[in-house]
């Protein structure tokens, strides 16, 4: 029930548009969950607010717009690949294996553990704004 209840609340934070200054230890348990649970179901879409740990950072991916792009392995074991992309946003320039990245975007499965992507504004002011959160810095 305390975990429905943390979940609602990032949920609530989120819909009104304010990024949560931390991730809690019970609220990444439950932002992990809500994480494995989209990937269990094979869902996509899904707007995400979790942190995790750098376990890989990888080259850009340079083709039509740049996204850096490095793993995340959360606190329940699964990992993701974040794709920021740097034509909209700031590039986390210090990023280092074993870092620890806060991040507010758009989950999509696949069988790897899936992928964080919408880690930005939209200049368009159509989508919910995400972001990502590395040593106090936020990249929108």
């Amino acid at each position: 029930m305390t975990k429905h209840l943390v979940a609602v609340g990032i949920a609530l934070l989120l819909l009104a548009g304010c990024a949560p200054s931390s991730i809690t230890e019970q609220g990444a348990a439950s932002a992990d969950q809500v994480i494995a649970n989209a990937y269990g179901e094979q869902r996509s879409g899904v707007q995400v607010t979790g942190a995790g740990i750098v376990t890989r950072v990888l080259t850009d991916d340079s083709e039509g717009s740049r996204h850096q792009r490095f793993i995340l392995t959360l606190g329940s074991g699964q990992t993701l690949l974040v794709t920021h992309n740097i034509d909209i946003a700031p590039r986390i320039t210090s990023i280092s294996i074993g870092d620890e990245v806060e991040f507010n975007g758009v989950y999509e499965w696949n069988d790897e553990g899936g992928v964080i992507h919408w880690t930005h504004h939209d200049p368009a002011g159509e989508h919910e704004a995400g972001w990502l959160r590395h040593n106090g810095l936020l990249y929108q």
